[in-house]
């Protein structure tokens, strides 16, 4: 793991010497993602967390500290922000991070961004709210992001696999 690990660390050092010259959305966007890779490395819980705060932290620090950036800036803050939340639910089953996950996805849906309806239904799946699930996949499925395989691969919607709405759900367009 060390030799997947040292160019990450060492990214993050450069990224965090960066953030001494100045901070931007995007920059915030990278110093997060990098943690986020740490996590996904990781098999250490204690890790796992501490990159978490980091990057929830500075994705917060993000969205809210410019007044003007780029709406798929902002919408990839965003996701990224529910990327760790719900990678903290994942390393905790704490459905309160699947909450907050919906809190702040939910004011976006009016860009009918898909990754933002796939979001809402893994929240969902893992609050056990199948009607929301069922809601959000519908709208997922109109959209160009829809992938199938993302569904049928994703354990939040294995108890959905035998339910025909999902299984209709699924089917391939026709076009």
């Amino acid at each position: 793991m060390r030799d997947t690990t040292q160019p990450i660390i060492q990214r993050i050092g450069e990224t965090d010497q960066l953030y001494l010259q100045g901070n931007t959305p995007e920059l915030a966007l990278e110093r997060a993602s990098l943690r986020l890779e740490l996590v996904m490395l990781s098999q250490v819980r204690q890790e796992q967390t501490y990159f978490l705060q980091e990057a929830i932290v500075l994705l917060e620090q993000g969205r809210v500290e410019f007044e003007e950036m780029p709406l798929s800036l902002y919408l990839n803050l965003s996701l990224t922000l529910a990327k760790a939340y719900m990678l903290y639910f994942e390393i905790s089953q704490e459905t309160r991070f699947a909450l907050i996950t919906q809190q702040i996805l939910k004011p976006l849906t009016n860009y009918n961004h898909g990754d933002i309806y796939l979001f809402l239904a893994y929240a969902s799946a893992a609050k056990k709210e199948n009607a929301l699930t069922q809601h959000w996949l519908t709208k997922y499925r109109k959209t160009a992001e829809f992938d199938a395989d993302v569904l049928r691969e994703h354990t939040a919607f294995e108890h959905c696999h035998g339910q025909s709405w999902f299984v209709q759900l699924i089917q391939p367009r026709l076009h």
